[in-house]
């Protein structure tokens, strides 16, 4: 906490800070680190938003926000009340040469003030198609000229497709160095998932089994109870493959399967990361359906409540094509991982809201034990649970108590509720703290990014030139579309979930 110190003083820019994302995600996230003394005592929020405000008003939508979503729940008013002074409101179009110069103005009379240059963050709290647009004028206004003390951050989808996420970061080259662009996945930032590098490579136990001499297969499971909601729009423009496997699915493959890092330095985990990525295995076009999976919900039932179906979600075309479900199976073609399936999955209105790696073993060489004593038997698994519930379970097996030798399935479990009382931060504090302190190891590089949209390109391509005739292919509430159990049991595999 003493580092804070140090830390110059900081003016994060929010374009976009009427919208969602602000309200319920970054404000919570900053009050929050400010709360915990993360934040420096020189420090300002300038929001810019479109709609016409006061500053108290703005004010007290934030703090509507942070009542509903903080991880601490209602914020005591003397604490609001010293923190909203570091929020100041700005009306004004992303298009507008003015609305940049304003900026300006606010960010120098703030120095003055200070009597010290500052950390400049502008984050993009925006839809996609305004990320050049906003980045040019940041470039032309001379706002992030110095490139030590300014940063951009830039929201996903990075791009729509391989082509466009090359001209995007073109185009950010242009204007900023790498160096100074943070494209964040929230995912990044989850407790469990940072954990997957402290679980491979702080323990002697598990890295000399990592490999293909010992793992069978490995699951990445994301799914998520709730429809497209209010995002209608969005998602007919991307689906779940665009989503979520491009992203956040991809970045959880990295760290589960990334050789050991020389250093925790931001640009080696990132090197072993884009290795990775390199190294999956191309999917010709032909191939597609043996590799990849898709689905779209129709009507069906929630925790006993009837839900509608894609196609009736609002702004959702009613003849609409685009998946709401993608499975896909994955090889890298490396040393290490040779032969051994990964198997991605995510969909909308599952059956349950969870997100888990499971880690399957080898069965042993040679069965000692008698028929009679091994008919629980099953694999040994590791499962890595990132939501609802963070924790790591091992399954092995056991003698059960008895008389007669008899083998039954056991399983030991860390939970982070049970075990750290103090509180988890959430995904976006972490992430917002290591943008004030310029930290980008949780943060995807230019050609991590482009690598990503490579290696699903092959599928992308053969969708959108394919689109699916049996959509809506499975009922909501359910576990996605039969295809998806056939892809996976063509190799003698089954989707497991096994939840803390």
């Amino acid at each position: 906490m003493d580092a804070i110190a140090k830390t110059n003083p900081t003016i994060i820019v929010i374009l976009g800070a009427t919208g969602d994302l602000a309200w319920r995600k970054l404000i919570p996230a900053i009050y929050n680190l400010y709360l915990d003394k993360w934040i420096p005592e020189d420090f300002a929020v300038i929001g810019v938003g479109h709609s016409k405000m006061s500053e108290l008003k703005f004010q007290k939508h934030l703090l509507d926000g942070v009542n509903k979503f903080s991880r601490r729940g209602k914020s005591k008013k003397s604490e609001w009340d010293k923190f909203a002074k570091c929020l100041i409101y700005q009306k004004g179009e992303f298009n507008a040469t003015t609305t940049y110069s304003a900026i300006d103005k606010q960010i120098k009379q703030l120095e003055t003030k200070w009597k010290a240059t500052s950390n400049r963050i502008f984050y993009m709290a925006v839809p996609p198609n305004s990320f050049e647009e906003i980045a040019r004028r940041i470039g032309a206004t001379g706002l992030a000229k110095n490139k030590l003390q300014s940063r951009i951050v830039i929201e996903k989808p990075f791009g729509h497709d391989l082509d466009s996420a090359k001209h995007l970061n073109n185009l950010l080259h242009t204007i900023f160095d790498e160096s100074q662009i943070y494209r964040i996945d929230h995912y990044l930032g989850k407790e469990t998932v940072q954990n997957i590098l402290a679980f491979r490579f702080a323990n002697a136990l598990f890295e000399p089994i990592w490999n293909r001499n010992y793992i069978e297969s490995v699951q990445i499971t994301v799914a998520e109870q709730l429809g497209v909601e209010n995002r209608g729009n969005y998602y007919e423009t991307a689906g779940a493959l665009r989503d979520m496997i491009q992203n956040h699915l991809l970045q959880l493959l990295c760290l589960i399967t990334m050789e050991p890092p020389v250093s925790f330095d931001a640009n080696e985990i990132r090197n072993r990361k884009v290795d990775v990525l390199n190294a999956l295995r191309k999917i010709r076009p032909d191939e597609v359906h043996q590799y990849a999976v898709r689905g779209q919900y129709g009507a069906g039932w929630i925790k006993g409540k009837k839900v509608i179906g894609y196609r009736k979600e609002p702004d959702v075309n009613k003849d609409s094509v685009k998946e709401t479900f993608a499975a896909v199976k994955l090889f890298i073609d490396n040393w290490r991982w040779q032969g051994v399936p990964f198997y991605l999955r995510t969909g909308k209105r599952m059956n349950e809201t969870i997100s888990v790696i499971t880690i399957q073993f080898k069965p042993v060489p040679h069965q000692s034990f008698p028929a009679e004593a091994t008919g629980n038997w099953q694999p040994n698994r590791i499962v890595l649970s990132i939501q609802p519930h963070m924790g790591i379970r091992m399954n092995f097996q056991a003698k059960r108590p008895g008389l007669k030798m008899v083998l039954y399935p056991v399983d030991m479990q860390f939970n982070y509720d049970e075990s750290y009382t103090s509180g988890t931060p959430e995904a976006y504090e972490t992430l917002l703290l290591d943008i004030m302190e310029g930290d980008s190891t949780l943060f995807m590089r230019a050609d991590q990014v482009e690598a990503a949209w490579n290696a699903l390109m092959p599928i992308i391509n053969s969708w959108d030139t394919n689109p699916s005739v049996h959509f809506p292919n499975y009922e909501a509430g359910t576990q996605g579309p039969e295809d998806a159990e056939a892809l996976i049991a063509m190799d003698g595999h089954s989707w497991i979930v096994m939840p803390l």
